[in-house]
């Protein structure tokens, strides 16, 4: 099994569509008993949350999403969680709205420990 997200901050290697998370979006996620949580913003993202669980590599979670026009958005994504050879992790996703159409698949990355800090 993959390291434990908990205490770590991820972010997008690209961006999505304008109004969703992109390359200044930075995900800072909680961990605990197959449980796990993040808070994210930046980007077209003024806030965000996401909860759900881990088996193993793989997390089921929900989101929902406050956007900088002031709409919010809602949505389901299962990711398969990867240690990558220096010692971070990241997570490849499939994700679908709830809140609306779209659907689609990406790529976050734990951010180097010299990176900026954020949240």
């Amino acid at each position: 099994m993959a390291r434990s997200l908990d205490g770590r901050v991820l972010a997008p290697v690209a961006d999505q569509a304008p109004g969703q998370v992109g390359t200044r979006t930075r995900f800072a996620y909680g961990e605990r008993d197959g449980r796990i949580w993040a808070a994210y913003e930046g980007g077209d993202v003024e806030r965000g949350h996401l909860v759900g669980t881990r088996e193993g590599d793989r997390l089921d979670f929900r989101y929902v999403q406050l956007g900088r026009d002031g709409g919010t958005s809602s949505g389901h994504c299962v990711s398969l969680v990867v240690d990558l050879p220096d010692g971070r992790v990241r997570l490849e996703e499939t994700w679908e709205w709830e809140s609306r159409e779209g659907s689609g698949t990406s790529v976050v990355e734990e951010l180097p420990s010299d990176g900026p800090s954020v949240l």
